[in-house]
């Protein structure tokens, strides 16, 4: 009930979680170059978790194969700079569109299914595009992938330097205004609907929603939003490679949302950022046994936290405040 009685003054506070992103935010951009450019992964990481938190968290389509949209909007922003025009925006919006369209061409099949059938359906999917951009070299570059292509000046203004202060203030605030429509999409009507619909299909087909419309549409806003995502990493990196089409990648933003808390905005927020900046660190110590690192974290967090980061953020803003805000 608390989803459907919140306030808009209520969802323009500033809670403990959203204060540490924006912390270390700042941070990274006045480190030095290295970082700042660490900081564009984890913003464009940032980005893919909201997407897949979309899905999964509010909608209740499980995935394995989210880097699917991921790595197309990737391709497509490259390809976009190699063949038409070298203007990031045109090129993010082509990165958009083309996972949003491989998402309206997927979604039917996969959303017409539930459950461990629904997993093993996305993880096909994800194979089968995986080794088509594998093989079709003409098209992709196959195992070197896409590079040797420039991005433009932002507005024709503001040229990206070695030092990743454009890109990452770039990143960045399309990171802001991705999570804003993701707000704006959960506290909607629709994302209120949705929710019904992952709750309970059957009562909601009962009351004459059109279940599988509603759940294509978030489909395909999910991929658009990943494909933003996997777009800005290809323009800030100069690389676009089947790596970004991997199930590991799938898994790691899987990862990002149990660590933050799925079905949170904020949770995504976080989680991104903890496990990327706990990866970085944990391969610069000790390059072997990072993973074992980060599986030990992980095993934590679902034993102790298991609800996410976030929401002991929350508590925690709860008990020194006394409020505690909506996600």
């Amino acid at each position: 009930m608390n989803i459907i009685t919140r306030t808009g003054f209520q969802r323009q506070q500033i809670g403990l979680s959203e204060t540490l992103v924006i912390f270390m935010g700042v941070v990274l951009f006045f480190l030095p170059g290295d970082y700042r450019h660490l900081g564009i992964q984890i913003v464009a990481m940032i980005i893919f978790a909201l997407s897949l938190d979309l899905a999964m968290g509010y909608g209740g389509i499980e995935s394995l194969g989210h880097a699917v949209f991921f790595g197309i909007g990737g391709y497509a922003a490259a390809l976009f700079a190699l063949r038409v025009s070298s203007d990031p925006l045109l090129g993010l919006a082509s990165a958009a569109g083309s996972a949003a369209l491989a998402a309206a061409i997927f979604g039917p099949l996969v959303l017409r299914a539930k459950g461990v059938t629904q997993v093993i359906l996305t993880i096909a999917v994800a194979a089968v595009v995986l080794q088509f951009a594998t093989t079709a070299r003409w098209l992709t570059g196959g195992d070197d992938g896409l590079a040797g292509y420039s991005v433009g000046p932002i507005f024709g203004l503001f040229p990206f330097d070695f030092t990743g202060r454009v890109g990452f203030i770039y990143a960045g605030t399309i990171a802001i205004l991705t999570f804003l429509l993701c707000r704006q999409i959960v506290n909607s009507s629709f994302g209120l609907t949705i929710r019904g619909i992952r709750e309970n299909d059957l009562r909601m087909r009962l009351l004459g929603v059109a279940v599988f419309l509603r759940r294509l549409t978030l489909f395909v806003i999910s991929g658009a939003i990943a494909g933003v995502a996997g777009g800005i990493l290809a323009q800030t990196v100069g690389v676009a490679a089947t790596d970004s089409l991997s199930f590991s990648v799938s898994g790691n933003v899987l990862v990002m949302l149990v660590i933050g808390g799925m079905g949170r905005l904020t949770g995504a927020i976080v989680g991104a950022l903890v496990f990327m900046v706990l990866s970085d660190r944990a391969a610069a110590i000790d390059p072997f046994n990072w993973l074992f690192v980060l599986g030990v974290f992980l095993i934590l967090i679902v034993r102790f936290m298991p609800d996410g980061v976030a929401l002991m953020l929350d508590r925690i803003e709860l008990r020194v405040w006394g409020r505690k805000q909506p996600r």
